[in-house]
């Protein structure tokens, strides 16, 4: 029911009233990026470019704290997590829910 409820308060642009003025999209990335860096963190065996995801994942942390997050910033860290987890299976379910949060902020606007 509660993600129901968040989907109707993003529909129309609206904060959640939580006693906090966080925007819920900001919220839900960085639910969704802590959610992968601890599935990544949780991987026993390592990749070549793992350091990318890590590194990307915190730059959208970063980008989600500092405010009013930079759309295309966004979209380009999540290409490069993408590309960097590959075909790690294990994290599939995690970055489809990055991907999702980062499509909360809309569509960066063309050139």
């Amino acid at each position: 029911m509660r993600a129901r409820g968040s989907a109707v308060l993003r529909s129309v642009g609206q904060k959640r009233v939580t006693g906090s003025d966080e925007d819920p999209r900001v919220a839900e990335l960085r639910t969704a990026v802590s959610r992968l860096r601890r599935e990544l963190a949780s991987l026993a065996f390592e990749f070549p470019d793992r350091p990318i995801a890590e590194e990307e994942l915190a730059a959208l942390d970063a980008i989600a704290v500092g405010g009013v997050p930079e759309i295309p910033g966004m979209r380009s860290s999540l290409l490069l997590i993408a590309g960097s987890i590959g075909s790690v299976s294990a994290l599939a379910a995690p970055l489809r829910d990055v991907r999702n949060a980062v499509d909360l902020f809309g569509e960066p606007p063309r050139g």
